[in-house]
């Protein structure tokens, strides 16, 4: 999609009022997730965040609440597990009946070959799948509100390719490719659900965006050996703060600015950081067919099938 509205230097004293809102962000509890939930809250919205540790999100919890006069509750979520997500999506579907927008924030980065219960690679799992499944899922919650789904991907979406041949990485693993590969699929995600979005009639709005090359934990807890070491000191270096690599995140989920279809990020340094607004997309991202083959894809490794329809 081509924007409308072209963004060059957007912050979060751009939001309006979020009293009312709710929001629920996978990831909340650490890095570019809780620096969002915090700018979310700070503007009055009550907030869910979904995270694989229950001790840690407690702690989100707290720094959440004391930002703003809304609410802010937790719900455990491990996105490597499709049983986990299922019971992730009960707990939610029982508590809360709209969201206005769902922010798929968690992910990992170059991990050590693994493989989850489910026998996919972790971090197309996690990064991708995952959320592929909870955002099905809970679509009717996020679509009684009009509100949003929104996918955090990455610059290193530019490095991606889709291995439809060898998804899984099972034939010879490379832990920075398989990272490539799945926030290509993030994006290649929102682009076609906002495709879907428009031929079903439907309000609901798919906004992608990326936090450039931003200082979190997930340069120290996924890459080992050498990239570890190389991570530390480029972030010394190089890296902006997580709350600025958050900014992208809170346009794309509570921006008045921000469109459907439509991709948001740091526009300077090739996308590692400066200020915030419509940010570029490789032209494999923007490859149709594939993104119809990727969605038909996962389905199919999940084992849910989207409905548009009330």
């Amino acid at each position: 999609m081509t924007a409308t509205r072209q963004i060059r230097n957007w912050t979060p004293e751009h939001l309006p009022d979020l009293a009312g809102k709710n929001y629920l962000i996978t990831g909340g509890n650490s890095g570019i997730g809780l620096e969002a939930a915090i700018m979310l809250a700070a503007a009055g919205a009550d907030i869910v965040i979904a995270c694989r540790n229950p001790q840690k999100a407690e702690r989100a919890r707290e720094k959440i609440e004391a930002a703003g006069p809304g609410t802010c509750e937790t719900v455990t979520l491990d996105l490597s597990s499709l049983a986990s997500v299922e019971e992730a999506v009960a707990d939610v579907r029982a508590r809360w009946d709209g969201f206005d927008a769902l922010v798929n924030n968690a992910g990992i980065m170059q991990t050590p070959e693994t493989r989850t219960e489910d026998g996919f690679e972790l971090q197309l799992a996690t990064n991708h799948l995952g959320h592929f499944l909870f955002s099905g899922k809970l679509f009717d919650l996020v679509a009684n509100r009009s509100g949003r789904i929104v996918s955090v991907s990455s610059i290193a979406h530019y490095l991606g390719r889709l291995r439809f041949g060898d998804l899984m990485f099972e034939s010879r693993y490379d832990s920075s490719l398989a990272y490539g590969q799945s926030k290509l699929a993030n994006l290649m995600f929102i682009l076609e659900l906002h495709q879907r979005l428009r031929r079903a009639g439907s309000a609901v709005s798919a906004v992608a965006c990326h936090p450039g090359y931003s200082a979190t934990e997930l340069q120290s807890t996924g890459p080992t050996g050498l990239l570890n070491s190389t991570y530390k000191v480029l972030n010394a270096v190089f890296a902006q703060p997580a709350y600025n690599g958050a900014i992208p995140t809170v346009l794309a989920a509570a921006g008045e600015e921000a469109e459907s279809g439509c991709y948001y990020g740091p526009r300077a340094f090739g996308g590692a950081r400066g200020p915030v607004g419509n940010a570029h997309i490789a032209s494999k991202a923007l490859d149709e067919e594939a993104g119809e083959r990727l969605w038909d894809v996962s389905e199919g490794l999940v084992g849910f099938k989207w409905s548009f329809t009330a």
